[in-house]
């Protein structure tokens, strides 16, 4: 009986997750992620070139993040009845048009209109497809393969951000944006070869309420991911300004930095998490992030550039697919579309009012103080997330001493 039982728990284990399907959607993930992050640092620049201002920048950014937030609680519900290709295959329609449209804008207005756009395009699109991977990953290894389908958005910011900004001094932004467009088609060609998981069809009469936009087991880690995320409009939007003002060269080798130790930490920390859970992910990944953000801050050199890079890639690549799995383990199995948009509502939250907050700091003091902020609100994301397991652990002892 023994040896039964190990024999089931090695086949638990060894559920295949490299699967026709799952390659074709990190391949399409891939280049959708690619051509949005050859435009995530070539925009403030544009934004430059038409006139506007650090205000502007971080409100272009932020709208971006704001419209793609209010599309989430509809894309989680969708997906539960429309289907996930359907979602998913509108929002790439939706985002490679918009982002297409980017190389014909002359103006501020039209571009504030196409990122608005862009915006709704981008919420349909990736809640879908983490929802997608969530259904294609077997759930005894989830993790780990939220760990692999995220190197496919990674390998696309190892080169993404270096590559467009290389690209501007030697094109014109409308070749630039038309190049993007172009990679959002080859997702869509991918995507329309994965076999999607069909929508349950329900016999109980079950109303969803009007205002049900969130999954309640999601909210502790979205809300982390939250102040995490935070940080990411002070990195991509403002980082290559700050890098000019320290006359810091190597800003495009910092992105490849990054995504190569966001990548190494892909390889195990969704592994440590479905083995030990988020209390041997969380804390150590949020203070290498912690570092890295003292780091920009202070920025003398390349080498702290880059060093920063790594760190910051090392963290957040052990947190984030963590934090995903966690929100999605326990919610029921008709609501991990729901669970996912709550995550990613959340995730989209944090850039928005990054964006927003460190472009009114970057015109009221300096780029440098953008990253201490930063480090601020990984700070209290610690404090929130110790708060919650104390909370827990206080609910479990509780439990066990009323069953005595």
């Amino acid at each position: 009986m023994g040896a039964q039982l190990e024999v089931q728990q090695d086949e638990v284990i060894k559920e295949k997750i490299w699967t026709r399907d799952f390659i074709l959607i990190c391949l399409a993930n891939f280049f959708i992620f690619f051509g949005f992050q050859m435009t995530l640092p070539t925009l403030p620049l544009f934004v430059k070139e038409l006139g506007g201002s650090d205000q502007l920048v971080g409100i272009i950014v932020g709208i971006f993040t704001f419209s793609a937030l209010l599309l989430r609680p509809y894309a989680g519900h969708a997906l539960e009845t429309k289907g996930r290709q359907f979602i998913y295959m509108i929002g790439l329609g939706i985002f490679v048009i918009s982002v297409g449209s980017l190389a014909f804008i002359a103006s501020i207005a039209l571009l504030f209109v196409v990122r608005v756009v862009q915006g709704v395009g981008w919420g349909l699109s990736t809640t879908a497809t983490g929802t997608i991977a969530t259904d294609i990953v077997p759930a005894s290894r989830r993790g780990e393969g939220l760990g692999y389908f995220g190197l496919s958005g990674n390998i696309a910011l190892a080169f993404g951000p270096g590559l467009g900004l290389a690209l501007v001094g030697k094109i014109s932004f409308t070749t630039l944006f038309l190049i993007c467009a172009g990679l959002g088609l080859v997702a869509l060609l991918l995507s329309s070869k994965v076999r999607y998981k069909k929508v349950e069809e329900r016999t109980d009469k079950v109303v969803t309420p009007r205002f049900d936009i969130f999954e309640k087991s999601a909210i502790q880690p979205s809300i982390l991911v939250f102040f995490i995320t935070f940080t990411f409009g002070g990195i991509a939007t403002f980082l290559p300004l700050h890098a000019i003002e320290h006359k810091v060269d190597g800003i495009e080798l910092y992105f490849f930095i990054y995504a190569a130790f966001l990548f190494i930490s892909r390889t195990f920390a969704g592994k440590i998490y479905d083995k030990k859970g988020h209390l041997y992910v969380y804390l150590p990944g949020t203070f290498m992030i912690l570092v890295a953000m003292i780091l920009l801050a202070w920025l003398p050199s390349t080498f702290v550039l880059l060093f920063a890079g790594g760190l910051y890639g090392l963290g957040f690549g052990s947190v984030q697919p963590a934090l995903q799995a966690w929100s999605v383990e326990k919610a029921p199995g008709n609501r991990k579309g729901m669970a996912n948009a709550t995550f990613f509502s959340f995730f989209d939250l944090g850039i928005g009012f990054g964006a927003l907050t460190f472009g009114q700091i970057a015109y009221l003091f300096n780029y440098g103080t953008i990253y201490i902020t930063g480090a601020g609100s990984i700070f209290i994301s610690m404090i929130v997330y110790l708060a919650l397991v104390f909370k827990a652990r206080n609910e479990q002892n509780k439990m066990k001493t009323e069953q005595i």
